[in-house]
């Protein structure tokens, strides 16, 4: 393994705590959508748009981390979570603005930042295959996003207590995912530790 490729799993793994809440937030709005499936559109608008601003911010978050401690040593490639970051602060902020927009024009919203996020999830998969075990799950993560953002596009009128629970079911599943990839990045960031390599 080249040094540059060490010290990029080091600043991946040194950061586990963040993907791990991040997780933990999809977890919670899950589970908030399906005890919750009768609030208005309003409510459902800032709760999806509360859920992709701090996804965005955890994003933005990484990319400065990384660009601070060590430049040129990304394993996950800083455009994608930086346009990633930027889609989410924006999709979260609009939300917040036209929180009155019908549920047709929500859905394909949601569907376009699902199908986003779920390309650059699959290429950071990609890129960390060589780097640490358990890449699938950030794959399969974008995998869910993709099929959550086609089953939206398809079928955009279901109504609003559908789209809560896809919502729900998709914010459990993806954030289950990156919690069990942020047990796997922690344990490596042990090993580093222990060997002295991590930052």
């Amino acid at each position: 393994m080249s040094n540059g490729t060490t010290d990029a799993l080091a600043i991946l793994s040194a950061n586990w705590w963040a993907i791990t809440l991040r997780g933990l937030v999809g977890i919670l709005v899950g589970i908030l959508a399906f005890l919750l499936p009768l609030p208005t559109l309003t409510a459902l608008v800032w709760l999806f748009g509360a859920y992709v601003f701090v996804d965005g911010v955890f994003n933005l978050v990484t990319v400065w981390r990384q660009s601070r401690r060590r430049r040129g040593a990304h394993t996950r490639p800083w455009w994608a979570l930086l346009l990633e970051g930027i889609i989410g602060l924006a999709v979260g902020v609009i939300s917040f603005l036209w929180p009155g927009i019908t549920a047709l024009a929500l859905v394909y919203l949601i569907a376009a930042w699902a199908l986003v996020t779920g390309v650059l999830e699959i290429i950071a998969a990609v890129r960390l295959r060589k780097v640490i075990k358990g890449e699938w799950l950030l794959g399969l993560a974008g995998v869910v996003s993709l099929v959550l953002g086609v089953l939206l596009a398809v079928a955009p009128g279901p109504g609003a207590i559908a789209l809560v629970w896809y919502l729900g079911a998709y914010a459990i599943v993806f954030g289950a995912l990156l919690v069990a990839l942020s047990f796997r990045l922690r344990t490596r960031h042990e090993l580093l530790k222990f060997q002295g390599v991590a930052a």
